[in-house]
């Protein structure tokens, strides 16, 4: 749990500086460095999109899973819940964005898993190290960005990250397979880099997505790859026959 408690820290950290400093920043400048995330989102979703081996996994997981998660209504409950922490806390206008945004952004991704599964399995936690600085720059500048009532939400999502990471490295022998199964975990980080892609073009206001509602893909995705094995042995042997 070493690697998970230092990420969150580092969101923490991150977050804190990015309210202190984001407090002084004028509007029109938040904005921009708003699209410039956006654009950086984008970039990072095209790069682990391109990482599938069969697009038409990805394709059939993102469409099947965001039918299964508008059914149910994964992401109106979870914004529901947003709204419901934020009337307790006291949050601003774009604290809800905060919080959705950067839980997905920092749980979504190959290096999630396999650095949760490599502190569960061997108590190493380099890769959560490198992930933890990432996740604590990003959480700053999207701080800085969104301004103190967003920030507020940036800082929350640490506590999403510890709750997430710390189930992942607790299951971490169960899901050592996933990442041990390179097609599996192909089109798992294709299917993430969908849903990071849908969160830039939210961030660049050219449309917004119910991204929750396409979680699900992330299980659908290697059960699509498992169904396609078995489909192709029994062509085999039927061909051999």
């Amino acid at each position: 749990m070493r690697g998970t408690v230092l990420n969150t820290a580092a969101v923490v950290l991150g977050a804190g500086v990015g309210i202190a400093v984001g407090t002084g920043i004028r509007p029109e400048y938040q904005s921009t460095a708003m699209a410039g995330l956006g654009l950086v989102v984008v970039a990072i979703g095209v790069k682990l999109f391109l990482q599938s081996k069969n697009v038409l996994y990805v394709a059939g997981a993102i469409a099947l899973g965001g039918i299964l998660g508008t059914a149910l209504g994964i992401d109106a409950g979870l914004h529901a819940l947003t709204e419901f922490v934020r009337q307790r806390v006291g949050g601003g206008a774009h604290f809800n964005q905060g919080l959705i945004t950067c839980s997905i952004l920092f749980c979504v991704g190959p290096m999630t898993l396999l650095g949760c599964i490599k502190d569960g399995l061997e108590g190493d936690i380099e890769l959560l190290s490198l992930k933890s600085a990432m996740d604590g720059v990003g959480a700053f500048f999207f701080a800085t960005a969104l301004g103190r009532d967003g920030g507020f939400g940036v800082l929350l999502s640490a506590l999403v990250v510890l709750i997430y990471q710390g189930a992942l490295t607790l299951l971490a022998r169960p899901l050592r397979p996933l990442a041990d199964d390179t097609d599996l975990f192909a089109e798992i980080t294709g299917s993430g880099g969908i849903m990071l892609m849908a969160i830039g073009l939210g961030l660049l206001a050219i449309k917004i997505l119910p991204v929750a509602n396409y979680l699900p893909a992330l299980a659908l995705a290697p059960l699509f790859v498992l169904a396609g094995r078995k489909l192709s042995k029994r062509k085999h042997v039927v061909a051999d026959l």
